[in-house]
Order: structure tokens, then C-alpha cells, then sequence
């Protein structure tokens, strides 16, 4: 399987990789990367692959195959993809990266700051949105949570890192914030993300990317708070 660069480095721009193949549909597939597939309310990334004699090949998108679980870069349209066994760099559009860690660890903020179960999310390119499960609709105000919001930003707790056994996690059930998603099982560890010292402020399992301290993500603005049914609430906000 590709060797996912990016699970514990999100800074990495670009790796040295090799095509592994290109499947039926043209996607390639690489024996590493730093290109995150789209998962978890994350996009994937987009970026080029540059051949050894300097041509560039534009990757719209990166998802994962439903069935063998392989990264598969998406070449744009008009792509011609490498041989397999072609050397290149995978270099991905890093300020695309950096806006969608920045939105992504916002959100975890806000999980940490509304106190009920997340049945869905979106990390966008300038921001996100967040839905819970909220039975009083005056649980939550948008003002008050936007100053809230940007008080923990400013106060640049850590962002790490840990890896945890799925004895633990069940020991730990209360970690896992959504209740439509799961964390993927199977290889023994379960990858968390921790903010503040021993994940005090957010302590959730979590694959995608994010930034090393809250400072990082700068200023944010909730924008709207949508009632989506009975008990639904969503929360949008925007990278100010």
C-alpha cells in the first residue's frame, strides 16, 4: 500500500515517489505520497506530478478506492498518466493544504465548544460547517460562539499527533464525536489528534491534516446557524 507521508507530517509539499500503476480509469497509484485523499469531510488534494524529464502532470483530485483502499491520484482532463515504475515528484497545491488545516482544526475547536454529537461536517477551501445534534435551539448562539472560537485560536494550544490501540478507544468510547462515521479498524492503532497539553482542550480519532497550534488557523467568524430538521443544527463559519 502507498506509504501516507502525510499522516504525520501535514507540512510536507512534496515527496520523491514512484508509479506503483495506473488502474483502468487512468487514476495513479504511487508507492508513497503527500497527497491526502478526500475523507472525512476533507477534499482531496490537487497538485502536479512532475516526470524526470521535467513535464508536469495536473492531479485534479485524490481519492480512495472503495474497494482496495489504494490513494489514487485523479489526473485533470487531458492528462496523459506516467508508465508504471516512472520516477517523479508529488508536489501538492499547499495553500489550498494550508487553508483546509486551518479550517479542519477550527473544527475541532468547535466540537470542544458545543457539546453534542456531530452527525456530520465539510472542510471547505475559506472555511467549514458542522452539524450536531442540538435539542434546544437556543444552546448554541453564533456571537457568543465566534468570541469563544477565536479566545481558544489566540491562546495557540498544540495541535499533536498520537496514535492509540483500539482497546483503548473502546475503553474510551466518548472520543469518538460522530455518529454517522467511524474510525477505520483493522490496523491495530487508531491515529487521534490532540489539542492542548494531553489533548485537554480536544483529544478525537481524526485522518485528516492539521496545523501545529491553534495560532495558526488565525481569525474565524461563525456565519450562520441553519436549522436542518428537528434536532439538526448546522454551523457554518469562515477563515476571517
Amino acid at each position: 500500500m502507498t506509504r501516507e507521508l502525510f499522516r504525520d507530517d501535514a507540512t510536507l509539499e512534496e515527496c520523491a515517489a514512484a508509479v506503483s500503476r495506473v488502474n483502468d480509469r487512468g487514476g495513479i497509484v504511487l508507492d508513497q505520497t503527500v497527497f491526502y485523499p478526500t475523507g472525512g469531510g476533507q477534499p482531496g488534494d490537487s497538485g502536479v506530478l512532475v516526470l524526470e524529464d521535467g513535464v508536469e502532470i495536473a492531479i485534479a483530485t485524490t481519492v480512495k478506492d472503495r474497494e482496495t483502499g489504494e490513494i489514487v491520484h485523479v489526473p485533470a482532463e487531458g492528462q496523459e498518466p506516467p508508465a508504471p515504475g516512472a520516477k517523479v515528484t508529488a508536489r501538492i497545491n499547499m495553500d489550498l493544504r494550508r487553508r483546509r488545516m486551518r479550517a479542519h482544526t477550527a473544527m475541532h475547536l468547535m466540537c470542544a465548544l458545543v457539546p453534542f454529537p456531530v452527525t456530520g461536517g465539510q472542510v471547505g477551501d475559506d472555511g467549514g460547517r458542522l452539524d450536531f445534534a442540538i435539542d434546544d435551539p437556543d444552546a448554541v448562539n453564533r456571537e457568543d460562539l465566534t468570541e469563544k472560537l477565536n479566545v481558544m485560536i489566540a491562546r495557540n494550544h498544540p495541535v499533536n499527533i498520537a496514535y492509540i490501540s483500539e482497546e483503548e478507544l473502546d475503553a474510551n468510547p466518548e472520543m469518538v464525536r460522530t455518529m454517522s462515521v467511524k474510525p477505520p479498524r483493522g490496523a491495530g492503532t487508531i491515529r487521534v489528534v490532540e489539542i492542548g497539553e494531553n489533548g485537554e482542550i480536544d483529544r478525537q480519532p481524526c485522518g485528516g491534516t492539521h496545523v501545529s497550534a491553534t495560532g495558526e488557523i488565525g481569525a474565524v467568524e461563525v456565519t450562520k446557524i441553519e436549522k436542518k430538521g428537528r434536532m439538526n443544527r448546522r454551523i457554518r463559519f469562515r477563515l476571517v
